[in-house]
C-alpha cells in the first residue's frame, strides 16, 4: 500500500537537472513501489500550489483536463558514449525504451522528443513521437534540463503539466508513470520525481594536504546492519513530473513535492563504454518489452542469406559456387533446438549448399521464397502457433513483412535499413558473424521470462 506522508517547509525544491546526455544519476525499475507526499510550507509555494488546484478544479468543471506532456532531452553532444541515446542496447535504440513505455502508460496527451540531432530525431519519430527541435542555445555542453524544458513550454502553450523522462532509464515501466500521474492529477501534486534506496555510508571528502575525515550520515561507533538500517532516498534521475508554473519559476520540484521510490537492483546507470554491457544485462531481464503477453517461442524462421551467411558468393574455378558459415551461428541453432524451439531455414534462390547446410543442423528448408510472409503463413497454421509462439530473423526488404507479423523478430546489426526499422531486436553483430547466435540467446532468455510470468500466475 501506497504510503503518504504531508508535511510543510520553505524550500521550493533542486532547481535543475543535467541534460540525458550528461548523466550523473542513478537509474531504477520495475513494480508498485511506496510513495510518500511532502509539501513546502513557505506561502510563495503553497499558494502557488493551492492556484493549481483551483485551476485544475476549474478544468475539469468546463471538460478541460489540463494537459500533461512527456518530453525526453536528447542532445547529441554526449560526451563519454556518442550520440548514446539512439545507441542500441539490448537491441533497442536506448530512447525506445523510454518512449515505449511512456506511450504503452497511456496517460499523456502528447510525447515528444527535445533534440538538436536529425539522427535522434529520425528515431524518435519512427517510435511515434513528435520532435522538439532545441534551439542551440539550449544543446550546449553547460546547458541545463531546466533550460531546455523552459524552451519547450515557451513554444508550446498547450501544455500544462510536463513529465521529464530521462532517455537513460531504459528499465522504466509504464505503471512507474502511471503511478507518478495519479499523485498529480488525483492528489493535486506539483511535482513528482523517482527515487531509489540506498545502504551507502558516507564521509567527508579530505581537501588537498588534509588527512581527517568525518562521517557524515552514521555513527562509527554504533555502526548499524545494512537489515537495521532503512538507507537514504536519493534521486535516480528516471523522471520529473512539474506543473508549467513551477518551471517556468525556475523550478523542477516544489509546491507539494511527492517521490517514488524504485528498488535499486533496477537501478541503470549509463555513462561511459563499460557501463554498457551490464545495463544491457539489467534490461534484458528488467525492462519492458511492450504490452504483448511474452510466449515461449516454438518456432524461428531464419532467412539464410545476409542472416546464417554473411550474403557473399564465391564462385571456384569450376563454376561452384562456395558460401561460408559461423560455427557460433550453427551451435546457436543447436542451443535453442534442444530446448524445444524449432528452426526453419528460408531463402529467395534455390542453392545446392543450403541443402547440405539445412541438413548439417538438422532444419526444414524452404528455396525459391518468391512470398515469405506466404511460407512463413503456412508453417505457422500447419504447427498451430500463435504469432506470437514465432519468431523470425531477416535482413532486407523481402523480409520486412515476416518482420513485422512475427512476435519476436529481429535483424542482423548490418541489416537493410527498412529491415532495421520493422524489426523489434537489431542485434551488435553482423551478419554471418554471431548475429544469429545472438538472436537465438535473446529469444531464449525471452521464453525464460514467459515461463517465470506463467509460475508466478500459478502460484
Amino acid at each position: 500500500m501506497d504510503k503518504t506522508t504531508v508535511s510543510e517547509s520553505g524550500d521550493p525544491g533542486m532547481s535543475s537537472t543535467r541534460d540525458s546526455s550528461d548523466r550523473r544519476f542513478n537509474r531504477s525499475n520495475t513494480g508498485n513501489r511506496k510513495m510518500n507526499t511532502t509539501a513546502s510550507g513557505a506561502n510563495e509555494n503553497a499558494s502557488a500550489s493551492a492556484r493549481r488546484r483551483k485551476i485544475t478544479a476549474s478544468d475539469e468543471e468546463s471538460g478541460k483536463k489540463p494537459h500533461l506532456s512527456a518530453l525526453i532531452l536528447a542532445r547529441g553532444g554526449s560526451k563519454g558514449i556518442p550520440l548514446k541515446n539512439i545507441k542500441v542496447l539490448a537491441g533497442v535504440p536506448l530512447i525506445g525504451w523510454v518512449l515505449r513505455a511512456a506511450f504503452d502508460s497511456g496517460v499523456f496527451d502528447s510525447v515528444w522528443v527535445s533534440t538538436d540531432h536529425s539522427k535522434i530525431a529520425e528515431v524518435a519519430e519512427e517510435f511515434g513521437a513528435q520532435v522538439h527541435r532545441r534551439s542551440p542555445k539550449v544543446s550546449t555542453d553547460s546547458s541545463s534540463s531546466l533550460d531546455a524544458i523552459q524552451e519547450f513550454l515557451r513554444l508550446h502553450k498547450e501544455v500544462d503539466i510536463i513529465g521529464n523522462i530521462q532517455a537513460t532509464s531504459p528499465c522504466l515501466h509504464p505503471n512507474h508513470l502511471q503511478d507518478a500521474t495519479r499523485k498529480i492529477r488525483e492528489d493535486g501534486c506539483d511535482s513528482v520525481f523517482s527515487v531509489v534506496r540506498r545502504h551507502h555510508f558516507r564521509w567527508q571528502e579530505v581537501k588537498t594536504g588534509g588527512v581527517d575525515t568525518k562521517p557524515l550520515n552514521l555513527d562509527p561507533a554504533n555502526r548499524p546492519r545494512r537489515q537495521d538500517w532503512d538507507g537514504e532516498l536519493c534521486e535516480n534521475g528516471s523522471f520529473y513530473f512539474a506543473s508549467r508554473e513551477l518551471v517556468e519559476k525556475g523550478y523542477l520540484q516544489g509546491g507539494k513535492m511527492a517521490y517514488y521510490e524504485m528498488l535499486p537492483e533496477f537501478s541503470v546507470d549509463i555513462d561511459i563504454d563499460i557501463d554498457w554491457p551490464v545495463a544491457e544485462q539489467r534490461v534484458l531481464r528488467f525492462g519492458y518489452f511492450g504490452k504483448d503477453q511474452l510466449e515461449q517461442v516454438k518456432l524461428l524462421v531464419c532467412n539464410i542469406d545476409g542472416c546464417l551467411t554473411d550474403g557473399q558468393v564465391y564462385l571456384s574455378a569450376g563454376g561452384e559456387e562456395l558460401v561460408s558459415w559461423n560455427i557460433r551461428d550453427t551451435t546457436g541453432i543447436s542451443t535453442i533446438q534442444e530446448q524445444g524451439v524449432e528452426v526453419c531455414l528460408i531463402s529467395s534462390r534455390g542453392c545446392p549448399i543450403h541443402k547440405l547446410l539445412a541438413k548439417k543442423i538438422d532444419c526444414q528448408l524452404e528455396q525459391n521464397a518468391a512470398n515469405k510472409l506466404e511460407v512463413l503463413e503456412l508453417w505457422k497454421s500447419k504447427k498451430k502457433l500463435s504469432w506470437e509462439q514465432v519468431a523470425y530473423i531477416g535482413n532486407d526488404e523481402s523480409d520486412v513483412e515476416c518482420l513485422k507479423k512475427a512476435g519476436v523478430s529481429g535483424v542482423p546489426h548490418d541489416a537493410s535499413s527498412d529491415a532495421v526499422k520493422a524489426a523489434g531486436y537489431t542485434c551488435r553483430n553482423s551478419a554471418g558473424r554471431g548475429a544469429v547466435r545472438e538472436f537465438a540467446d535473446h529469444i531464449l532468455l525471452l521464453s525464460e521470462q514467459a515461463r517465470a510470468k506463467s509460475q508466478q500466475k500459478k502460484h
